[in-house]
């Protein structure tokens, strides 16, 4: 049913109030240069990209079209996906925006069908959490900055504490494990870009064996591992800082442990 249903949205119909056959196609060029009005602050080139990546949405969904899940909610889910991509992409990690972005959307929907099975929200709940997501979307595009939980009310009517409720229910836990990306086989992870800020003095750090382990280290490595472990920085963080890719330094970071951990080998 689905399937078919898809197939008729992908050639004319709305999903979600988009029109699929007036989708823009941008050039890489275009990409390019919205992409640094984005990094300016531009919510325009933001919409813009966002809206000419949307065909990228279609593509992922008609993978999942033998679930029994509405086109309507998978494509709204996988825009969730789109954005979160483009939000968090680093053009410095030298890979197109597809390839970072297509795992970012085959996971938020993953998780959404895995959940969603698991315990059933209802639709009305569901419809409550994408009302706030779309106005705090709006609201940070024309304002440039987050809005509380009260403007979030405010603008779509409805009690703080059900909109509280609602997101809550439709959250999803996140593996650590969850792959990001993957690039000539070195995988990056959610753990990957996570900062520690609570652990940034591990006693472990201190130990005299580990100390030695440094030692064998070359100074490039000996540095990513303490701002990764002792520092509690992300692998971005640590990339930003030393002017190398993020891919860069989680292939010189797994070879830094391996040394050490052969080190330590008894």
């Amino acid at each position: 049913m689905i399937g078919g249903f898809l197939a008729m949205a992908l050639n004319k119909v709305e999903i979600c109030g988009v029109n699929t056959s007036r989708l823009p196609i941008l050039t890489n060029e275009e990409k390019d240069a919205l992409f640094v009005r984005i990094k300016e602050g531009d919510p325009e080139a933001r919409e813009q990209y966002i809206k000419g990546n949307l065909r990228l949405v279609l593509s992922v969904i008609k993978r999942f079209s033998s679930s029994n899940e509405n086109a309507d909610d998978l494509f709204q889910i996988g825009c969730v996906g789109l954005i979160k991509a483009i939000d968090n992409f680093d053009t410095t990690l030298n890979v197109k925006f597809s390839t970072y972005a297509v795992p970012m959307i085959i996971g938020e929907i993953r998780r959404y069908l895995r959940d969603n099975n698991a315990i059933r929200v209802s639709r009305s709940l569901r419809d409550v959490a994408y009302k706030a997501i779309y106005a705090k979307e709006n609201y940070v595009k024309q304002n440039l900055k987050e809005p509380t939980i009260n403007e979030i009310a405010e603008e779509i009517g409805i009690d703080k504490e059900e909109i509280v409720y609602a997101l809550d229910a439709i959250q999803s836990p996140v593996s650590l494990y969850e792959p990001v990306y993957t690039e000539g086989g070195d995988t990056l992870y959610v753990m990957d870009q996570i900062s520690d800020k609570k652990n940034k003095e591990d006693n472990w750090i201190e130990n005299i064996a580990l100390k030695e382990a440094l030692k064998k280290l070359d100074d490039r490595e000996q540095h990513i591992v303490t701002m990764r472990f002792y520092e509690g920085k992300t692998q971005m963080e640590v990339a930003e800082e030393i002017g190398i890719s993020q891919a860069q330094v989680s292939r010189l970071e797994k070879h830094a442990l391996k040394t050490m951990r052969n080190y330590l080998r008894p």
